[in-house]
């Protein structure tokens, strides 16, 4: 996800500096980049001179205070909420405009307890983008109680004139709008398969062909990455305390045992 927000802003002109935990993360991000960009430009999606502006446009960086000059921050670490408020407590010491904003591309924490962990909750908000980020068109706004009006707009104006996306705004609830309704879905879809109810394909392709659903629950399960989707339904789960929301024993086995989708290998699916 951080790979996909930083090519769409890099595409739109901004100058982005992506920030890694260290210099091996750096070059994963780099080859993703790389690859992305290159097949974007096999595909005629882009000339050579957006390749290249594009390419120019990007920063890399281990320290977080090399974004202390941004006008905009947006995180997109692990789905984890103890990580997430010390990264925003450090951005929150660093950042030399008052007028920064912090975002989290989080989908599913609730804003509120990230900015309780700096000393500007009214520049901070949920930005929530969706995979992969340069090609979907939506984006989640999620104001806590204490952002600003002032705050909200401008990244709203941000989304939809520079990035060209269409924005809606949800209140601070977990899950948002999307992933309140998906995961509940999400998590039948293992349920099912779980029970021996119907093989991965034909659940997928029962909600392909008979709900026109670009791609079936465990696909997407796969597309996203188990551990994600159990870390949030994890959150989602404890926000509610709903079982609709609790991740399956099976998507937790397959968790432990490194079958996280697309990006181990395996998943519902061999890749």
């Amino acid at each position: 996800m951080g790979s996909g927000i930083v090519e769409l802003m890099a595409l739109a002109g901004c100058s982005v500096t992506l920030a890694e935990i260290d210099s091996g993360a750096i070059e994963a991000a780099r080859g993703r980049l790389e690859k992305s960009l290159g097949r974007a430009l096999e595909r005629g999606k882009i000339d050579e001179a957006a390749h290249a502006a594009a390419s120019g446009n990007i920063g890399y960086e281990t320290e977080l205070i090399a974004l202390a000059d941004c006008d905009l921050v947006v995180e997109a670490v692990v789905e984890v909420e103890a990580v997430k408020h010390q990264i925003f407590s450090t951005l929150d010491g660093l950042m030399s405009s008052p007028d920064a904003v912090l975002a989290s591309n989080t989908s599913s924490i609730p804003i509120a307890t990230i900015a309780a962990s700096t000393t500007r909750p009214d520049r901070v908000l949920g930005m929530h983008f969706f995979n992969p980020a340069p090609v979907q068109k939506l984006v989640e706004l999620i104001p806590s109680l204490l952002t600003s009006d002032a705050t909200i707009d401008r990244v709203d104006a941000f989304a939809t004139d520079v990035l060209g996306k269409t924005t809606i705004r949800a209140k601070d609830n977990g899950g948002f709008v999307v992933n309140k309704l998906l995961v509940p879905y999400l998590m039948a879809g293992i349920r099912m398969f779980e029970a021996g109810e119907a093989a991965a394909a034909d659940i997928d392709t029962g909600m392909k062909l008979g709900c026109a659903h670009p791609m079936g629950p465990l696909e997407l399960c796969d597309l996203i990455g188990l551990d994600v989707i159990a870390d949030v339904a994890e959150s989602l789960h404890a926000e509610y305390a709903e079982p609709l929301y609790a991740p399956p024993p099976l998507l937790k086995r397959m968790v432990t045992a490194g079958l996280h989708g697309r990006k181990t290998g395996r998943g519902f699916y061999e890749y």
